[in-house]
């Protein structure tokens, strides 16, 4: 009888062990990181939801892309980084820069097209960056992020830092030609950086099923020699998990990897979508079943790492801290005139 084929894979690689980095914990469902998750996860939810009614009032102008029911992805990802890992994402990426610990108030005062926000208001929800804590934005081009992820990787092998990039991309941007490129020159030089594709099953209006002869996403580098693993990205538990096995192997020197987070977005694809191309019914009952907050909760209750009553604290904490960066955001100056002939070539 033939053999089947060996995996390749940090999987295969080695024996999957409850093992993480030096200084890391292992992840046995009964940590306080848990609560940090929680908490980091609830303040990107209510975060997005205030950025929603801001956009209502007409104080958050241009599009306006919510991360409402993605929170687990980045959140998990981001417990298995180091201070040096590098992250760049699509124009979703709120969500992205709070987890990379940026000041809401920043993020909000950006939003809301004002001084104080990271990009001097000029870059308003899609195009917003930070130097100090190694997020290198949010990109409008569909796609565009991927190869610029690869250079960052690239930066990294170059400099010996040891550090990984985390590439985001979403499932309609992985069918865009420059990705395979990028997979191409990631895999020949071996470079650091971990493919992280958001399947939130809608590129803008179009499933999946509509836009990919294949839907299992992270297949999508083997003929590149890139090894993937599709996770349950409702799970931040086991995002965490994956995120630490792929980290490993990029660190490795073993060439880029893809995790294909299978997610779900609650909203329309940007504010102005009204999302008609799925049924109510369908959201619901993907926020009644599997809820990447809720899921959490009863890991923590089940642990028994809190109770209700200091989950409902960090719910009070979370809302004020949001509400503090609308204010702040509200009362920012916007910028000068003049700040039109800054930060240009010419």
């Amino acid at each position: 009888m033939a053999r089947a084929p060996k995996k390749s894979g940090p999987r295969a690689a080695k024996k999957i062990e409850k093992k993480s980095r030096p200084g890391k914990k292992v992840l046995d469902g009964s940590q306080p990181e848990l609560l940090k998750y929680y908490r980091s996860m609830l303040g990107i939810r209510r975060f997005e939801e205030k950025a929603g009614q801001l956009y209502g009032m007409g104080l958050i102008g241009g599009f306006c892309h919510l991360y409402i029911g993605q929170e687990a992805v980045v959140v998990g990802m981001q417990a298995a980084a180091s201070p040096v890992d590098t992250v760049v994402t699509s124009y979703r990426d709120h969500g992205h820069m709070l987890a990379c610990d940026m000041d809401p108030k920043g993020v909000m005062a950006e939003l809301t097209g004002r001084k104080d926000g990271y990009s001097k208001g000029k870059g308003g929800s899609m195009h917003m960056f930070s130097r100090e804590k190694n997020f290198f934005g949010g990109h409008g081009i569909v796609g565009a992020q991927i190869p610029i992820g690869t250079g960052l990787a690239f930066a990294h092998n170059y400099l010996t830092d040891g550090g990984v990039c985390h590439a985001y991309c979403g499932d309609g941007a992985i069918n865009q030609g420059q990705v395979y490129e990028a997979f191409n020159m990631a895999s020949l030089w071996k470079l650091p950086v971990i493919y992280v594709i958001e399947n939130n099953k809608y590129g803008m209006g179009t499933s999946i099923e509509r836009a990919s002869a294949v839907t299992e996403l992270y297949k999508r580098g083997e003929s590149f020699g890139i090894p993937g693993e599709q996770v349950n990205g409702m799970d931040v538990v086991q995002v965490r998990a994956a995120a630490e096995l792929a980290s490993d192997w990029c660190r490795s020197g073993k060439g880029p990897y893809i995790l294909e987070m299978k997610t779900y977005r609650y909203r329309g694809h940007s504010m102005s979508d009204p999302a008609k191309y799925r049924s109510k019914e369908e959201v619901s009952q993907v926020r009644q079943e599997t809820d990447p907050i809720d899921t959490l909760r009863t890991k923590i209750l089940d642990a028994g790492a809190a109770n209700e009553g200091d989950l409902k604290e960090i719910d009070r904490e979370v809302k004020a801290a949001v509400t503090m960066a609308a204010e702040f955001a509200q009362q920012s100056p916007e910028p000068e005139e003049s700040e039109l002939y800054t930060n240009i070539l010419a």
